[in-house]
């Protein structure tokens, strides 16, 4: 006996009815939140400039005050009544000193904007009234990299001037950002302060220490036409051998001399010249390196090389695990190796690290890989074989206060710098 399907019954009117009413208290709420929002969107616009210009002690003040009168009121202490009173009349004795508006021209400069690590750098702040009166004295504050450098601006009469110099601090490699200026009111206590900024930050570029290298990058690029390959090619300026005439070679490279003696045609083979491309590595990997002063002196052995193989016109790509570095000109190279920072778990080993650094480059006459005397030798023996073997791979390893010297790792020549200044000897050295 069969049965036919039970054909679905059709919602009641009451079900319908509900549904319209459960959409249209959702889209209610949903406005009414939009609605909210917007509202405390424009109430918290509104507020910033007071509230803003309360400091992290005004509100304690605030809160205090308020707390002391919810005690007087619930356990009936008048004395209470007398400190929120103190209180709150602290904080509106403030207000006056955050009032009033200056007009200044604020200038921050920083002589020189480039320096290497250990130079003196100097900063000046200039202020200027542009206002038609003389204004009233006021403190500024400079933040200069992580500290903070305050001044006291005296009166100054319409159109007057006022110069403060401070010097910057570059015993290490890095980006020194100094400013915003900024203009700071407000009363002894530090309940209010009303702040104004004047000027956009300005960085000053402590780049790292380098020795200067002879030219054709100390002997590691030899070439002037490019580099001899092993590849044989059928066109191309370093003659290698001759061959038996196939159909197609083009007749420019037969040998007529061979061909009349030999009574066949033969046509010249050449070795592929290549210009040279170096491609710079520099590991960043914070384990590789014993200390701070390790991983400096990797940085100034990459920059030393990097320079001089840019001042020699030789195309050169450096990269570290963070990203790839400019190499217009030395200067720009430099700017971006002062930003180079230690970092942790980028890649699992040196070797991935260049097979994804390198995967879009251009194939590579010689590659430097640099890194600290954390990583093990046999490291760079696998990064070797990322490249083809038509390129010349090297390893710097820094070890600071090692003694410097140039070893074998299977086919991989490894230079161990224990100091910036045995960095020319070493390279002068190197052989291909």
């Amino acid at each position: 006996m069969s049965t036919e399907p039970r054909a679905p019954r059709p919602p009641s009117q009451a079900r319908i009815a509900a549904r319209a009413v459960g959409r249209s208290l959702a889209a209610s709420a949903r406005s009414a939140g939009s609605v909210t929002t917007d509202a405390a969107r424009r109430v918290r616009s509104w507020s910033e400039p007071v509230t803003s210009t309360v400091s992290t002690a005004g509100w304690l003040v605030l809160a205090s005050a308020a707390i002391s009168f919810l005690i007087a009121w619930g356990f009936g202490w008048i004395e209470f009544v007398f400190v929120g009173a103190t209180l709150l009349a602290a904080l509106l004795v403030s207000i006056p000193f955050t009032l009033g508006r200056m007009r200044y021209r604020v200038e921050v400069a920083l002589q020189p904007s480039r320096v290497v690590a250990g130079e003196r750098a100097f900063g000046r702040l200039g202020v200027e009234n542009l206002s038609d009166a003389a204004s009233i004295p006021s403190r500024m504050e400079l933040p200069v990299g992580a500290g903070l450098a305050e001044f006291i601006v005296p009166s100054l009469p319409a159109g007057g001037e006022h110069e403060e110099l401070f010097a910057v601090p570059t015993n290490r490699r890095a980006v020194i950002v100094a400013g915003p200026a900024v203009s700071v009111r407000g009363d002894q206590l530090g309940l209010l302060r009303r702040i104004v900024r004047w000027t956009e930050p300005v960085e000053l570029f402590v780049h790292p220490r380098t020795a200067r290298l002879k030219p054709s990058a100390a002997g590691l690029v030899r070439d002037l036409e490019g580099e001899i390959t092993k590849t044989i090619t059928d066109n191309d300026i370093s003659f290698h051998a001759l061959r038996a005439y196939q159909p197609g070679d083009p007749l420019r490279n037969v040998h007529w001399r061979t061909s009349a003696r030999t009574g066949t045609l033969m046509v010249r083979q050449f070795e592929e010249t290549r210009r040279s491309q170096l491609v710079l590595l520099q590991s960043t990997e914070r384990s590789h390196y014993a200390s701070d002063d390790e991983f400096e002196l990797g940085v100034s052995v990459l920059a030393s090389i990097a320079v001089q193989v840019i001042r020699d016109s030789t195309r050169v790509d450096v990269l570290t695990e963070a990203s790839a570095l400019r190499t217009a000109t030395p200067t720009v190279l430099l700017d971006d190796m002062s930003r180079i920072e230690p970092a942790s778990g980028a890649y699992p080993s040196l070797r991935e690290f260049a097979r994804a650094g390198t995967r879009r480059l251009a194939p590579a006459s010689v590659a430097i890989m640099v890194t600290g005397s954390g990583l093990p030798l046999a490291e760079f023996r696998a990064a070797e074989t990322v490249f083809s073997s038509d390129t010349q791979v090297l390893g710097f390893r820094v070890d600071d206060g090692a003694v410097s010297r140039i070893s074998k790792v299977a086919g991989t020549t490894v230079v161990t710098v224990g100091a910036l200044s045995d960095l020319a000897r070493l390279v002068g050295k190197v052989r291909p």
